[in-house]
């Protein structure tokens, strides 16, 4: 298992030191923070704003509710889910990234989401609250870039109340034919040089698409959070499969 000690994980396509991964990612993200929405948007020609929003309606989060938004950066599902659980409820936007949390703070505290948010620099694997803590987490765009995966979904099935639920959305694998060939040209070839030219970091962007390889595909995942004990999971392929959304209970 990569989380032992020792042992090498995957960053990229490179091979490292499991220990030495968190800190790499970190690197990348302290790189791109200020430019982050900007190159969400142009890299998926606005797409990832539907992905998102359908993240959110599958999510189901009521007035009242407690919401845990893993790896959530600049906070567009956190603004979307105040909103969604009102004064009564909570929205803890969360990210490992000191660089990503504080783009978050600043940018919700400019849009006047004030009194239900708060913000907690956490790790995935060892997440700092109480057991059946949360109705809601989703994680977007931040699990492939956890060392040890399995720790983190079961780390998150813990702090989850009984009927909970976890949806995670992800890059993941295609699956209308012909489109691999075309989405590895754009991933490899064009969008290392967006990075370069829009946030001046090529080499982040060449590590998002390695990183988006090396990611389990939809059924593995699906098995993986099987496996940490959630049931009734199922998954969405959304553009293609080029993302998936996952979602699972504990009941």
């Amino acid at each position: 298992m990569d989380n032992q000690k020792n042992e090498t994980t995957h960053f990229g396509f490179q091979q490292v030191a499991a220990e030495e991964k968190a800190g790499k990612v970190a690197e990348v993200f302290h790189s791109v923070a200020s430019r982050y929405d900007v190159m969400n948007d142009v890299m998926s020609f606005g797409v990832h704003r539907l992905w998102k929003r359908y993240t959110i309606d599958m999510a189901r989060a009521r007035p009242g509710n407690r919401v845990l938004d893993l790896a959530g950066g600049t906070g567009d599902l956190s603004k979307k889910f105040a909103k969604q659980v009102g004064p009564t409820g909570e929205v803890v936007l969360s990210d490992i990234n000191s660089s990503m949390l504080e783009q978050g703070r600043i940018r919700l505290t400019d849009e006047g989401v004030l009194d239900n948010v708060r913000y907690v620099q956490a790790n995935a694997e060892a997440l700092p609250f109480p057991d059946n803590h949360f109705d809601v987490i989703t994680i977007a765009f931040g699990l492939r870039n956890v060392t040890d995966k399995a720790k983190a979904l079961a780390s998150m099935y813990r702090v989850l109340k009984p009927a909970g639920r976890l949806l995670v959305l992800e890059f993941s694998k295609p699956v209308v034919p012909g489109l691999a060939p075309i989405y590895d040209t754009y991933s490899f070839k064009i969008l290392p040089k967006m990075g370069k030219m829009i946030a001046g970091d090529e080499e982040s962007y060449r590590y998002l698409a390695e990183s988006i390889r090396m990611h389990p595909d939809q059924e593995s995942l699906k098995q993986m959070m099987i496996d940490v004990g959630f049931e009734r999971v199922d998954y969405h392929n959304l553009t293609g499969g080029i993302v998936a959304l996952h979602r699972g209970y504990k009941l």
